[in-house]
């Protein structure tokens, strides 16, 4: 049930994704870095908003709500979680990728080959 719930709601923000996932999917599909990402992938009990499998690298992109106090519990717990499967979680804000994406391509670069 979880797991039909958790794609579902995968798909729907593939289809509308927010104007940073936009702009941060232009540049991570199609093995354009590298590597094959995938977007909106379901992860457990979570949904990443871009994961590469191997390397085992996620990609998160924090809106303005992720600043709220128990977003980021939230967040934190999240992240644990994630990191306990042997992923590394990354995270940008929305501006990062909207006025500074060729630093955040940097990043990921250096994050995907260490």
């Amino acid at each position: 049930v979880l797991y039909g719930m958790l794609k579902a709601f995968a798909a729907k923000h593939r289809q509308f994704p927010t104007e940073a996932e936009s702009l941060m999917w232009k540049y991570l599909r199609a093995s354009q870095m590298g590597v094959r990402y995938r977007q909106q992938h379901i992860i457990g009990q979570f949904i990443a908003d871009f994961a590469c499998v191997s390397p085992k690298l996620i990609i998160e992109i924090d809106g303005g709500y992720h600043s709220l106090p128990e977003q980021q519990i939230s967040d934190e717990e999240r992240t644990e979680w994630l990191e306990k499967q042997g992923y590394k979680v990354i995270r940008f804000t929305n501006e990062e990728i909207l006025y500074n994406i060729e630093a955040v391509l940097e990043k990921i670069k250096y994050e995907q080959y260490r």
